[in-house]
């Protein structure tokens, strides 16, 4: 049995994968390493109900520090690793301190995507990704100011829709020719466009951003086709950049992420990697392989290299799933759409409770997109694992049940 087992990082998948290998039994020296100054806690909250307000950190926080003393765990909350050594299984942190390991599990998250243009340094320029972006973010959000989101994924929509509700005005500007275009079929981001619009957010597309301008603080946001957008605060939200330098640098295989297998083990035996950081075979998609950002992928992962370091069977991987509340609506997906030739909708947009189904040429099930409808969702998610294939007629059909259509895959 291993004598210590070191986890760098302190995200959900750092927490899932302490929780599971003392669950599992290992009953050696457990130490977590973290840098943010706070126990282990949730970031999908820090855009939503954190944010607003409606969440405190109490709630987001995912264990207290007595818990993990519960639980043997030795937790160092300003410990931000700077060097991996391999040969001599150790890692060490900027304050000097060495930790050295039997077996090494990577969680070190990722990072956001800085704006490159002149002005993203000004005060009011915010990015979110961290409790402390969130408090930053939420002490400006007053009514009245003016606010530019930058990027129209799911932070920016879902910032855009708690500073709408708390009475500024808001302005989101979109690069591509829709928002949600990276992620979302054009019936989703319509869908989202029009919602946004009717709550009183201006949405601009297809637009380039030059530069923030103003003082000693944010005052506009410059475009390319000459036209200014007048701003007191501006979230940047155009992607996030794994945190992978460190094993990069120790000889580790890592491009878009540390790859691993489907143990979350890397090219070094002894070391594993879980979360946004890692790059995973996709087991529902044959031969591909990525880097999933979500707690789903965070969880799971988590619990297959704990699995793999106590030498347990590897538990059952679920089709991916993601989500995001906006308003009143909670939008559920499950699975990854890429390399689906034709797209059902199910149920009607304009009532705010629709699905869409998303299948190969062989009516297998790749992905679905659920909008206010759960039971699209479980039962989507639950075909996606199964490899099921669906008729396109019945999904279409809203007197066919979810519950016939699920046992027909």
């Amino acid at each position: 049995m291993l004598s210590r087992i070191v986890i760098v990082g302190a995200g959900q998948a750092a927490t899932q994968a302490a929780t599971s290998l003392r669950a599992g039994g290992y009953d050696g020296q457990l130490v977590l390493l973290g840098n943010e100054g706070l126990p282990p806690y949730q970031r999908p909250p820090l855009s939503k109900a954190y944010l607003s307000g409606a969440m405190g950190l109490d709630r987001v926080i995912l264990k207290p520090l007595e818990a993990w003393a519960e639980d043997k765990v030795e937790v160092h909350l300003d410990a931000e690793v700077t060097s991996l050594n391999r040969a001599s299984k150790s890692v060490t942190t900027r304050g000097g301190e060495l930790f050295p390991y039997d077996a090494l599990i990577l969680a070190t998250g990722s990072r956001v995507r800085e704006l490159p243009c002149p002005g993203a340094e000004l005060a009011g320029v915010h990015y979110l990704r961290s409790i402390r972006d969130a408090d930053g973010l939420g002490q400006e959000l007053t009514a009245g100011k003016k606010l530019v989101v930058i990027g129209g994924g799911y932070i920016g929509l879902e910032v855009a829709a708690v500073a709408r509700k708390a009475g500024l005005e808001v302005t989101i500007l979109e690069a591509a020719p829709r928002v949600l275009a990276r992620v979302a079929p054009p019936v989703i981001s319509d869908f989202f466009q029009n919602l946004h619009r009717d709550a009183g957010v201006t949405i601009l597309t297809d637009v380039k951003v030059t530069a923030i301008e103003g003082i000693d603080s944010v005052s506009a946001v410059a475009l390319a086709d000459g036209r200014t957008i007048a701003a007191d605060l501006v979230l940047v939200g155009i992607g996030i950049i794994p945190n992978a330098e460190l094993a990069r640098e120790a000889g580790l295989k890592a491009e878009d992420g540390i790859e691993t297998d489907l143990d979350a083990r890397t090219s070094d035996p002894a070391i594993f990697a879980i979360g946004d950081c890692a790059s995973r075979p996709l087991v529902h998609y044959g031969e591909r392989r990525g880097r999933l950002e979500s707690v789903h992928n965070a969880l799971e992962q988590a619990k297959l290299a704990a699995a793999a370091i106590l030498g347990q069977p590897r538990p059952v991987e679920e089709a991916p799933w993601f989500w995001s509340d906006q308003y009143d609506i909670k939008l559920q997906i499950a699975g990854l759409s890429t390399g689906a030739t034709q797209s059902v909708v199910r149920g009607d947009p304009s009532q705010k409770r629709f699905a869409v189904f998303h299948l190969d040429a062989d009516n297998r099930l790749l992905a679905v997109d659920a909008i206010n409808a759960p039971p699209e969702f479980i039962v989507g998610k639950q075909v996606i694992a199964r490899h099921g294939q669906l008729a396109p007629a019945h999904l279409a059909d809203m007197s066919v049940s979810m519950k016939e259509i699920g046992a027909s895959a």
